[in-house]
């Protein structure tokens, strides 16, 4: 009977545990919104084809220049994200600069000095995949 009354016991505690956590059995949270799902990953590859890697580029319009392997971009932001179609995000100096829907892209007023660039591959709902598919290059603007 002692065995029986411990299991009762161990359950009213996990119960009271994962009420007191704020989660159900559904994989809902206490508030009622539904716990995230994890992020795919993405078979893409990006690779910055301008500016090159330590180039000096004349300013101070930059011309930015992708390729983008196992993946199409879309101009749809959706939800229902697949693995190969996204959107192209650019960020210059650490900063977003654009929510791309094309490979190619011209920067105006990029002050002289160095710069980093980087260039990420996200899902159709501007979410990174799982691993990040995101790449960058330093480059230097002489105006």
């Amino acid at each position: 009977m002692r065995t029986r009354h411990a299991g009762v016991a161990i359950a009213l505690a996990a119960a009271l545990t994962l009420t007191a956590c704020g989660a159900s059995a559904t994989g809902s949270t206490a508030a009622g919104s539904p716990t995230p799902s994890p992020r795919p990953s993405s078979p893409a590859q990006i690779t910055i084809v301008s500016p090159k890697e330590g180039s000096v580029v004349r300013g101070p319009s930059v011309d930015v220049r992708v390729e983008l392997t196992g993946a199409t971009i879309v101009p749809a932001t959706t939800k229902n994200i697949t693995p190969t179609t996204g959107h192209l995000h650019l960020s210059l100096d650490g900063k977003l600069i654009s929510m791309n829907y094309q490979a190619t892209q011209t920067l105006p007023d990029v002050p002289p000095g160095l710069h980093v660039l980087k260039v990420e591959f996200v899902a159709a709902d501007h979410l990174p995949f799982n691993p990040r598919v995101i790449t960058g290059v330093t480059f230097t603007v002489k105006q």
